[in-house]
């Protein structure tokens, strides 16, 4: 197998043109080929300056786990600190987390920042709804949001080879008009659930307006705990 590095977009894309396979750390895609065979081509992103960056906005699909930090918001920081081993994180990409696995832990937490993703194709780049990547699986290169005013997130115990663990994310964002926005999203099971409202001054007319959403057709214990995580975000934030 070849893997090829492309240093700018328009390498890239002649790598797809030539039928390489977009590869993050392989740890997805490594047993499967094992078993069927690897492809004549791969092609890495982790030599192009667009799918590695790292900043308070901006999230670069190449940046393997390990290495999100502090420079991103807490929601995204503490996601990424909690899945798989530390062997996982420092190979396991965002790309590959929010495009190839089946678990998605970072979609939540891009969710609640209102992220949308670059992705790319033949005729060259777009942004798109983190939906659509999801449900369409193109080569992503990175993901942009919006600063929020705080950040949380909160991942169930689970067990090795069980199902997956119940995942809240939440965050509060200053609008244009001066209101503040909330965003959830919840990972239940295989889905991933989201809805945001208004954060007015009262918690009660918060949480009323979330049983409007998609989050309001969880099961009762679920919304019990989403019930929690968005009290307390709102506290945070008023403080």
């Amino acid at each position: 197998m070849l893997l090829r590095l492309p240093t700018s977009l328009s390498e890239a894309r002649r790598c797809l043109a030539e039928g390489a396979v977009p590869v993050g750390g392989a740890t997805l895609v490594w047993a499967q080929w094992q078993r069927d065979g690897f492809p004549e081509q791969a092609m890495s992103l982790r030599r192009l300056p667009e799918a590695t960056v790292v900043d308070g906005e901006t999230l670069g699909a190449a940046v393997l786990l390990h290495q999100i930090d502090d420079r991103v918001p807490e929601v995204l920081r503490r996601a990424a600190a909690s899945i798989g081993t530390g062997a996982v994180r420092r190979t396991a990409t965002v790309g590959g987390n929010i495009v190839g696995s089946t678990l998605r832990c970072l979609l939540p937490p891009a969710l609640v920042l209102d992220a949308r993703a670059t992705v790319m194709d033949g005729d060259g780049t777009y942004e798109a709804e983190l939906a659509e990547v999801v449900a369409k699986r193109p080569l992503m290169l990175g993901i942009r949001w919006r600063r929020p005013l705080v950040s949380a997130y909160r991942k169930a115990p689970g067990d090795v080879g069980g199902p997956p663990p119940l995942v809240v994310a939440t965050a509060v964002h200053a609008e244009q008009d001066g209101g503040r926005r909330l965003f959830t999203a919840v990972r239940d099971g295989d889905d991933v659930v989201s809805g945001s409202v208004p954060a007015t001054a009262d918690p009660g007319r918060v949480l009323d307006a979330l049983e409007g959403t998609a989050l309001g057709r969880l099961p009762g214990e679920t919304r019990d705990v989403v019930r929690r995580e968005v009290t307390d975000i709102l506290g945070r934030a008023d403080g």
